[in-house]
């Protein structure tokens, strides 16, 4: 019995050992033309309490931003350090289960990314910036992403950033899942 409380002692020091180290460290993806780094991502202000779930968000934020940068003219590279990230609504601590339930109110409860980018071109800057995005009224007008689709509020967000700031047309950009 008291090996068997020993090992469960260790399993539980060695994972939660893990998750420290894993808070600490930035989270990057590099693919194609586009490096997105997120720059302490357990400071960041509401994307989820669970770090599984917080992981999947930050991975499917990688995807999208991924998936835009392939629009970018040949020989351009995009270079992203995401700060901050604000879901768009709360997640509700009362209700837990397998997934979470987020409260959208159009109140003060918009999305809000902070970043910082460079562009490249073959290797050289060409244009670099901070950027803080977001949508205060993110339920009042059309979102041409499906009711299920996961972040659909600040996927769209990006996307009128990402417009917006490389002159590439909304209806232009990747945005198949």
């Amino acid at each position: 019995m008291k090996k068997r409380i020993a090992r469960l002692f260790l399993a539980g020091t060695v994972v939660l050992a893990g998750g420290a180290a894993w808070a600490q460290a930035p989270v990057a993806s590099t693919v194609g033309n586009t490096e997105v780094l997120y720059d302490k991502p357990d400071q960041f202000t509401d994307i989820s309490f669970d770090p599984r779930k917080r992981e999947e968000a930050l991975t499917e934020l990688t995807r999208h931003f991924d998936k835009l940068g392939v629009s970018l003219p040949a020989g351009q590279r995009l270079k992203i350090v995401v700060t901050d990230v604000d879901l768009a609504g709360r997640e509700d601590p009362r209700v837990r289960s397998a997934n979470e339930i987020r409260v959208l109110t159009g109140g003060a409860d918009w999305p809000r990314i902070s970043l910082s980018y460079e562009l490249e071109q073959d290797g050289k800057v060409i244009r670099s910036d901070k950027a803080q995005l977001s949508d205060m009224s993110y339920l009042t007008h059309m979102n041409r992403y499906a009711t299920g689709e996961r972040l659909r509020y600040e996927k769209l967000m990006i996307d009128e950033w990402f417009s917006k700031t490389f002159n590439i047309p909304v209806n232009k950009l990747n945005r198949s899942s």
